[in-house]
């Protein structure tokens, strides 16, 4: 064999051995993201199934105001994740099991953030409960007081300042692929179940928004 018969041959085996490489980092990277973001356990499984007679329920209801409202494919909870409550204590989603919950993640920077927040208190005005309760993250960074004063100026009474000034949450639910920007509500079942998402702002308070809910609430 020829020496450029050889160095063919040489290129060539170290070509494959670099593919060879390459796949197998990608497929570990692969594996990580997938045991964060992954598929929930069988248990969590288990407790999403009945979210897909809720969320058939609730789909006839995504028009009008709330006609961004995409229901979930294949419902499951959301990646854990943790942020701070009013008393700047930490929650989980977890905590607030047992209700529906509209998670909502907004900023003061986000222009539709700011105009969409007291259609949010109103939703919380009308429905808020034992059964119901939005929970509106704020995930500003930096001047950690702009948050409340933004809430006390646009008159917002309804809503507790729920906040992640890590912005954690925010890249949790992008590397799953469930947000994109700012603002972005999920709508939850009692067992923390998605029973879908709206990229956006919407007019929380308009009679579209109230009867959708309603409709996951089953009233």
């Amino acid at each position: 064999m020829t020496d450029e018969s050889n160095g063919a041959a040489r290129g060539a085996h170290r070509g494959r051995f670099l593919l060879a490489g390459i796949l197998v980092a990608a497929g570990v990277a692969a594996a990580v993201l997938y045991g964060m973001h992954g598929r929930p356990g069988k248990e969590a499984a288990v407790e999403c199934q009945a979210t897909t007679k809720v969320a058939e329920r609730v789909d006839p209801f995504a028009h009008g105001e709330v006609a961004g409202f995409s229901i979930a494919k294949a419902s499951q909870p959301l990646p854990a994740f943790t942020f701070q409550g009013p008393d700047g204590a930490k929650h989980t989603l977890a905590d607030f099991k047992g209700r529906t919950v509209l998670f909502n993640l907004w900023a003061t920077w986000c222009v539709p953030c700011r105009q969409e927040m007291p259609a949010l208190d109103r939703l919380q005005a009308k429905l808020g409960g034992p059964a119901f309760q939005v929970v509106a993250v704020n995930i500003d960074t930096a001047r950690l007081d702009k948050p409340r004063q933004f809430m006390a100026d646009a008159g917002v009474k309804n809503l507790g300042l729920y906040a992640d000034p890590s912005a954690d949450a925010f890249q949790t639910l992008r590397l799953a692929g469930k947000v994109l920007g700012l603002p972005t509500s999920v709508l939850l079942d009692p067992n923390g179940c998605e029973i879908g998402t709206l990229a956006g702002g919407a007019e929380w308070a308009s009679d579209d928004a109230v009867a959708l809910v309603k409709a996951a609430l089953g009233s």
